[in-house]
């Protein structure tokens, strides 16, 4: 379902070219990949299709619309070729948005042409939401710096060719003594191990002993790492939401065919009141969730976030006014929202709905780590609750040193 008061008519054939696709060309590729490692295929596939070029299009960061309806369609259709397209964005838009010209001519090309997996490497065993608690320690040797610690709940590790890695340079200053550097896999010291997640994305542990970093390594300024954290988070945060509609459209397309075609108790199942409330149900808080998700992402892209709220970030107080409210409801909902659309389509769907292989069965383990990644459920209901006194008691947005875009698994 499209909302034709919301999109232009080009960007409803866009989204109806890039389902096609992902059925066609993605789906099979994910078929063949192993659940919860890197799929390197897909990923090339990704680049010859053009899609990771918009995603990093050459004339700027992408809109977040865009993002937004590039994710929203593929998760419709395959869920694991968006989860390796957001994690592309996700692990290298820090060299896109803080990086020299130098680095940015040494990843990205490769990033956009599937050649080079990119991780987002913040999530610590003690860290989540708490940036002030980071762990990972960057310790001047003259020429630069070691890193030595552990990073936990990472996307696209151990296996990325490439990691933003967030490190604390100045100990006692909360998010205002963390540092972002692009690391090399190759380095010397580093290490990985894949996690065995409930949802089969690929997660993993990354060790670092010593690993050397150099000047032409960071990423921003030195401990500048909390904006260029934030500048990447507020982006990306409204498109989870849209990862989460996509998701709820496919179970509730499943449950409309199902109830259509399914036949007890005389007739089919969409002729009982309770089976066709439940629909009636599913599909209006879809499409409230999806009309939440555009609002979000038509506001970011209207310049209400800007400058001002990167500085903010930049002193751990998060995105300001409407962008961060209107970001964390729009994921707030979608993800609850797909929650419950997915677990109504299983309840309809029956026993066959929970056979390994089962689409609902895939989407019953995918859905449930949005309301995680990205600044959980409850971290969100924190942000809009704090934005309703914004105005009159002028607080921040969030505590200093909370960041309240990213909890635990780094996608």
């Amino acid at each position: 379902m499209t909302t034709p008061f919301a999109l232009e008519p080009h960007q409803r054939q866009w989204c109806t070219e890039l389902r096609a696709l992902a059925a066609e060309h993605l789906r099979p590729l994910a078929s063949e990949g192993t659940p919860g490692r890197v799929n390197r295929p897909l990923v090339t596939a990704l680049g010859d299709l053009g899609l990771l070029a918009r995603v990093f299009p050459a004339e700027g960061p992408v809109r977040a619309m865009d993002l937004c309806l590039l994710r929203e369609s593929l998760a419709a259709e395959c869920t694991e070729a968006e989860t390796a397209l957001a994690l592309q964005g996700l692990g290298a838009y820090p060299v896109a948005l803080s990086g020299t010209a130098e680095q940015r001519a040494r990843w990205l090309p490769e990033v956009v042409a599937g050649r080079a997996v990119a991780a987002f490497a913040l999530s610590e065993p003690d860290a989540g939401s708490d940036a002030a608690a980071l762990a990972l320690r960057a310790e001047a040797d003259g020429s630069g710096w070691r890193l030595t610690g552990e990073k936990c709940w990472i996307s696209n590790a151990p296996e990325a060719d490439f990691c933003t890695v967030f490190a604390r340079t100045t100990a006692g200053a909360g998010a205002r003594g963390v540092t972002a550097f692009a690391v090399p896999a190759d380095r010397p010291g580093l290490a990985g191990a894949p996690l065995d997640m409930l949802s089969p994305h690929p997660i993993g542990t990354l060790a670092f002993d010593g690993v050397p970093v150099t000047r032409d390594d960071l990423l921003g300024e030195v401990d500048g790492g909390f904006r260029v954290a934030m500048r990447t988070l507020n982006l990306f945060r409204p498109s989870v939401g849209a990862f989460a509609v996509g998701m709820a459209q496919a179970a509730l397309d499943a449950a409309v065919r199902h109830a259509g075609e399914r036949q007890a108790f005389g007739g089919p199942l969409k002729d009982l009141q309770a089976v066709s409330h439940q629909l009636a149900e599913m599909a209006t808080r879809t499409e409230a969730a999806r009309l939440l998700v555009y609002a979000a992402a038509g506001a970011y892209d209207a310049g209400a976030s800007g400058a001002a709220a990167y500085d903010a970030g930049a002193s751990g107080a998060g995105a300001v006014g409407s962008v961060a409210s209107s970001s964390a409801m729009a994921k707030l909902l979608a993800t609850e929202t797909a929650q419950y659309v997915v677990d109504a389509a299983v309840q309809l769907h029956g026993a066959r709905a929970l056979r390994r292989g089962h689409l609902l069965e895939h989407l019953y383990r995918e859905v449930r780590a949005p309301r995680i990644y990205e600044g959980a459920s409850e971290v969100q209901r924190t942000i809009i609750a704090k934005e309703l006194y914004r105005g009159r008691a002028q607080e921040p947005a969030g505590p200093v040193g909370v960041l309240n875009e990213s909890q635990k698994e780094d996608r």
